[in-house]
């Protein structure tokens, strides 16, 4: 484990003076309103800046890395709404991969262009980091960089990196840098998984931390912050109120809105620190379904996959045998056998055993697996420990037992970064 422990730095990796953070829900906060219909009310980071006045972007040129995300509770895009407010002097957007409106599929985005709806540029910051991101934020004429992005809880979902990434070329261009906070939205009760080996770090996972982190994009710059960062940034964070823990997406009461084009629903999160696993295999993992990530499978898989993976009694979660023609990805047009995924208790779900129980149930029942020729396997699960254990015929808990150690490390350190109880 090769986190430095630097704890929480007074320079931005603790909360900035004049960050807004919400550390607990209180009893308060808890009680559903009858205009949530028995739900809690969850108010994002946007919500709790917005009503305040904006305060904390007093003065400054203010530029936001976002996409389609970035909403109100009614839906209205932050963008849009800041624009049209004479407090906040907006004057540019940055957008990740799939792009700030999010138009383009996985690997792209939409370039350098002027919004349509509100004539602000429109900077790309996919696949660009350093001093050309930083070019970037010093070209932008702002002094204020706001992130405000939905993540999904998976390290190698890629926009806890561009996080990381406009954290870096921030510190370098000397701007302020604000999170504001939205949920995790399959929990934070745990970081659950393998803890990434530096060695294999790319842009699905830059630093050493549980594949499902169990934290929020603010925890998280804070962690980063505090942590890795070589020259922290100034860092501001502002919480969300009402949010717990233990609580799944959709008890919320927020909209959701997909962050990528096969994150379709919160219950595609919930599977997906697992069950991406299969990008790294023969497999197809469900892109180019209505399912993405929940249907898995291949040509020439039976029911044998569906019996050998419910054999394993894995919580909280059942594995039925399905049928389906990607129609695109892997084995488009092509009609495939395999699983799918269906989670009945999700509090009971741990994603991460049940993608590595069927990666061994897939190993075991099907002649043709085999894992992709550049063994992108080890860059998802962060070492080799993962393929090497699975090739030589370990079991479901010997895999998952072999990252114990590292995974308690991390968790000793996650500890200190957490807003929320």
């Amino acid at each position: 484990m090769s986190l430095s422990r630097r704890g929480l730095l007074a320079a931005g990796g603790a909360l900035g003076a004049g960050a807004v953070a919400a550390p607990a829900a209180s009893a308060a906060s808890a009680a559903p309103s009858r205009a949530d219909s028995g739900r809690r009310r969850v108010r994002t980071g946007f919500e709790r800046l917005a009503a305040d006045g904006y305060g904390l972007l007093d003065g400054q040129r203010v530029g936001v890395v976002t996409n389609p995300t970035g909403i109100t509770s009614d839906v209205r895009h932050i963008v849009d709404v800041m624009h049209a407010d004479d407090r906040v002097d907006l004057r540019a957007v940055f957008g990740p991969e799939h792009g700030f409106r999010g138009t383009a599929q996985a690997g792209g985005s939409e370039g350098r262009h002027d919004d349509p709806a509100t004539g602000l540029p429109v900077y790309d910051t996919y696949l660009k980091s350093g001093q050309p991101l930083a070019d970037v934020f010093t070209a932008s004429g702002v002094d204020t960089v706001v992130f405000d992005i939905q993540d999904v809880g998976a390290r190698f979902y890629t926009y806890i990196w561009t996080l990381y990434d406009c954290m870096v070329a921030a510190a370098l261009a000397r701007k302020r840098f604000v999170v504001l906070d939205r949920p995790n939205p399959v929990t934070g009760r745990a970081a659950l998984g393998p803890v990434l080996d530096r060695a294999f770090a790319t842009f699905v996972g830059r630093e050493p931390i549980a594949q499902a982190h169990g934290m929020t994009v603010a925890e998280l710059a804070r962690l980063f912050n505090g942590e890795f960062l070589t020259t922290p940034v100034e860092l501001e964070t502002v919480g969300m109120s009402g949010w717990r823990r233990t609580e799944f997406f959709g008890s919320t009461g927020l909209p959701w809105v997909p962050p990528s084009p096969n994150m379709p629903t919160p219950e595609t999160a919930l599977v997906y620190s697992g069950t991406c696993l299969f990008e790294g295999t023969n497999l197809s993992e469900g892109r180019g379904t209505t399912r993405p990530f929940e249907l898995l499978g291949a040509e020439g898989i039976d029911r044998r996959w569906a019996e050998a993976a419910n054999a394993l009694e894995l919580p909280g979660v059942r594995f039925r045998e399905a049928y389906f023609a990607p129609t695109f990805s892997k084995f488009q047009g092509r009609t495939v056998g395999g699983v799918q995924v269906q989670v009945h208790d999700p509090a009971a779900f741990d994603p991460v055993r049940a993608g590595i129980g069927l990666l061994v149930s897939a190993k075991r029942s099907w002649s043709g697996f085999a894992w992709r020729p550049d063994h992108w396997i080890d860059k998802l699960t962060g070492s080799t420990r993962v393929r090497t254990l699975i090739d030589a015929g370990a079991d479901t808990d010997e895999v998952v037992g072999a990252w114990a150690a590292d995974l308690a490390a991390f968790r000793a350190v996650r500890k200190e970064y957490l807003l929320y109880r």
